[in-house]
């Protein structure tokens, strides 16, 4: 597949990491020369400086034969006038951009990107997506990482074990012996900074993180298993009253189940946009660092602190303030991924990296075959792939044991019509199940392969 990348930043740096690593024929494009030079010298890539939405500089970068164009610059409009060129004057069969701006993201302006008006097939909103993480992260407390799967009946869950935790030095296949009724399979173990696929005979230990899958009616029981205990949140409070926290806010208020929030914001014109927005949310207006503020915002009683500011060291010091005042958990945004180790040492339970998820987002929208869902784990270490399979799939019709699966790949769950299935040996993929599977990054071809039917799909 021929792709040409708009944009040497994070996001498109990561996109091409995956890609080339796949052996697709990437052209990555910049109007920074350094950054298109980083990424030549660090990447099977070429490379192309000047602005992506010039007809010239598409045209160099091979846009006449090119398969997909990923605008993922910093700029709205770049993005969408490069779709737009590409789809004009080069007829590009697939644009996919990345827009931030909210007013273009209103529902009442979807007809915008219609084929006849602005040609984009996908468009990726980074603020959305890092809402719903945080969302995320909310719903699962205890978990440092957590992802939904099959229209949310599935839930991906990282869980840290600690020295206490029950199950650490007992066999993942005496597990699956002890607790039958638990719908929950262990696909994935960091340990000493090295993720891998476990073997059934393979052992938990203390300090190891794991990747779960679990029955979203069973995340509880799931969680204690692995010694973890579930507790409600109730009150939370957000530093940052921009596009992504007033997402959050406007999410809790129309949650069922009460969640009172409370969204400090520096900015005097934001917090008054938050304060409009808002029916039941107090606006507080003033610097989250500020130790009064945290306290009139009642942080000590608090059971979750989100900081999702646009600076990473505000948030962290936002969330280690509130940890110390005596909040339970304390969740950030961390654009920076060199900021991730401190994570750990500042006692921080979870963090959120938006290039992360905007990175899942356009991966999902790339992989061949009926895929569905992608989720990109750690630093593209794996993946998760959620994909629909076709009658004529290698899979189809075959029990799982019989599949010959690459090591580095493991089933998590099988959706049969509208029952999700805790794959064994024995179960059998049919045609129009949907499965989840956890591919170490290098095995990530080889599953597209056993997923792919023809190009069509894609």
């Amino acid at each position: 597949m021929k792709v040409i990348i708009c944009g040497a930043g994070q996001v498109g740096w990561q996109i091409a990491r995956h890609l080339s690593g796949e052996r697709n024929d990437v052209t990555v494009v910049d109007s920074n020369a350094d950054l298109v030079r980083r990424a030549m010298d660090t990447l099977d890539v070429q490379g192309v400086a000047g602005h992506a939405s010039y007809p010239d500089v598409l045209d160099r970068a091979g846009a006449r034969d090119a398969d997909m164009v990923i605008a993922a610059t910093l700029s709205d409009e770049v993005n969408m006038v490069t779709c737009q060129v590409a789809h004009s004057v080069f007829s590009v069969p697939r644009k996919i951009a990345r827009i931030r701006a909210q007013s273009y993201l209103s529902a009442i302006y979807s007809d915008l990107y219609r084929r006849d008006h602005l040609p984009i097939d996908v468009v990726i909103s980074p603020e959305r997506e890092v809402a719903e993480a945080a969302l995320r992260r909310l719903g699962a407390p205890v978990a440092f990482d957590t992802q939904s799967f099959l229209d949310g009946r599935l839930q991906l869950l990282g869980i840290a074990l600690d020295d206490d935790c029950p199950v650490v030095n007992t066999p993942l296949r005496q597990l699956t012996d002890l607790f039958s009724t638990l719908r929950a399979i262990v696909v994935g173990v960091r340990r000493e900074g090295t993720l891998f696929a476990p073997e059934p005979g393979d052992q938990l230990f203390p300090d190891d993180q794991i990747y779960v899958f679990s029955h979203v009616e069973d995340v509880n029981r799931t969680l204690e298993i692995f010694g973890k205990s579930v507790k409600k949140q109730e009150r939370v409070v957000i530093v940052g009253g921009g596009n992504v926290g007033l997402a959050v806010a406007k999410a809790l208020e129309g949650r069922p189940d009460r969640v009172r929030a409370k969204v400090i914001e520096r900015n005097r014109a934001a917090a008054e946009r938050a304060a409009d927005a808002l029916e039941r949310t107090i606006v507080l207006n003033g610097d989250g660092l500020n130790m009064e503020l945290l306290a009139e915002a009642n942080i000590d009683r608090a059971d979750a602190i989100l900081a999702v500011t646009d600076d990473d060291k505000v948030n962290l010091l936002a969330s280690v303030r509130a940890k110390q005042a005596g909040c339970s958990m304390a969740i950030c945004l961390v654009n920076d991924p060199s900021l991730v180790p401190l994570m750990t040492a500042l006692e921080i339970d979870a963090y959120i990296n938006p290039r992360a998820t905007t990175v899942s987002s356009i991966l999902r929208h790339i992989r061949h075959g009926r895929v569905r869902g992608v989720y990109a784990i750690g630093d593209a270490e794996a993946e998760v792939l959620e994909a629909q399979v076709l009658s004529t799939s290698p899979i189809a019709g075959q029990r799982i044991r019989d599949v010959d699966f690459p090591e580095g790949v493991l089933v998590g769950a099988v959706l049969k019509g509208d029952k999700v299935v805790k794959p064994t040996g024995a179960t059998r993929i049919d045609d129009g199940d949907v499965i989840v599977l956890f591919s170490m990054a290098d095995d990530v071809p080889e599953v597209e392969r056993l997923l792919q039917v023809s190009i069509d799909f894609f």
